[in-house]
């Protein structure tokens, strides 16, 4: 089969090198000039254990079931990875309950070696932490993105696939069997498929509305939600991630790592209507007090305006968190066709695992 994958962040990636993977010829299309540029280099690079998601959602099978596929792909491919765990936490007795609630869901969902833990065993962890107790994940981990992403083009490539990059999909129609598509960039032009794959990230309701005869209601709605991070001035408190109770929209402020032993602090939520990736140094303020509820000791002055992504979600402000939308051919009806929408976290640790049931819709 002659597959064409649109993106290639870390789901086409992924989606792209499963397919190759399973001897089917496989072109990768990205509007822009190199790998993961857009949502895939703008996270916190943590692998999550997946507690947070409803069991039976999307978001709770292919994080649970990609997180461990993540773990042994980057030990069988030498992708810089550390499973350092990580902490949520709670300040008081209601949000204790929050943490029990998280809890109960993580194992519905099948996550390994949840435990509550009161504040005094969280602080013998992490001298540093103040809190009233906290959920111990040992299965949260980092990961280096880009070192992942390169694996994923490597073998993509070596099983005879390719990404063609500065090339833009601009229309798309199912026509005698095939996919007809069009391509812009310098090596503008149309060429057949037999399926086709949208996994453009932010761009992906765009990529749909090309589609000849595909049904517009089908399209959901995308709401931007902006992640502003800081990083700290100083040497790392924390060997472990930490994280509050959610907030709407997010995770809330945690503690970030990277395998080079930086901490950072993010993301927030900033809902916005376009894109824009500066950080306002003015939002350090509400950083501080976020941070100061778990780590009272943080210093004056030592958040340092760093990065931002933006969440390509499908619900706003106040609406439940919406599911992974993955719409292949037995929803809309369209052959072998699959539109993946909303794919935001825990979409990093989710790939592996969503690309092995895209290519599975596709071989029906």
């Amino acid at each position: 089969m002659q597959i064409l994958v649109i993106g290639a962040g870390v789901v086409g990636l992924a989606v792209a090198r499963a397919a190759a993977c399973r001897r089917h010829e496989v072109v990768a299309a990205e509007a822009a000039s190199a790998i993961g540029t857009g949502i895939s280099s703008r996270n916190s690079e943590v692998i999550h254990a997946g507690m947070y998601y409803p069991t039976g959602s999307l978001r709770a099978r292919h994080c649970t079931n990609g997180r461990r596929m993540l773990y042994e792909f980057c030990a069988s491919h030498g992708v810089p990875h550390r499973k350092c765990g990580k902490l949520i936490v709670a300040t008081d007795a209601a949000e204790r309950v929050k943490l029990e609630t998280i809890g109960a869901q993580g194992h519905s969902n099948g996550v390994e070696g949840l435990r509550l833990i009161d504040g005094n065993a969280a602080r013998a962890l992490e001298p540093a932490l103040v809190c009233a107790a906290a959920l111990q994940s040992p299965e949260t981990g980092i990961i280096d993105g880009h070192a992942f992403m390169l694996a994923l083009r490597g073998e993509l490539e070596e099983n005879g696939g390719a990404i063609a990059f500065n090339t833009p999909v601009e229309a798309l129609a199912y026509e005698s069997g095939q996919w007809s598509v069009r391509f812009g960039g310098g090596d503008a032009g149309t060429l057949a498929f037999d399926a086709v794959v949208n996994c453009a990230g932010l761009q992906a309701q765009d990529v749909a509305r090309r589609i000849e005869g595909f049904p517009r209601e089908r399209i959901p709605a995308l709401v931007l939600a902006k992640g502003n991070y800081f990083s700290y001035a100083g040497k790392p408190a924390f060997s472990r991630l930490i994280y509050p109770t959610p907030v709407d929209g997010g995770l809330g402020v945690h503690v970030t790592l990277d395998l080079s032993g930086r901490m950072r602090f993010g993301p927030d939520v900033e809902w916005i209507e376009r894109e824009n990736y500066d950080v306002d140094p003015a939002r350090a303020a509400s950083f501080y007090a976020s941070i100061r509820s778990y780590w009272p000791g943080l210093p004056d002055n030592t958040l340092v305006p760093d990065y931002s992504g933006i969440r390509p979600k499908l619900s706003g402000p106040g609406q439940p968190a919406a599911d992974f939308i993955v719409d292949g051919p037995a929803g809309h009806g369209m052959t072998r066709l699959v539109q993946m929408f909303g794919i935001e976290s825990p979409g990093l640790t989710s790939a592996l695992s969503l690309a092995e049931a895209t290519v599975g819709y596709l071989e029906g």
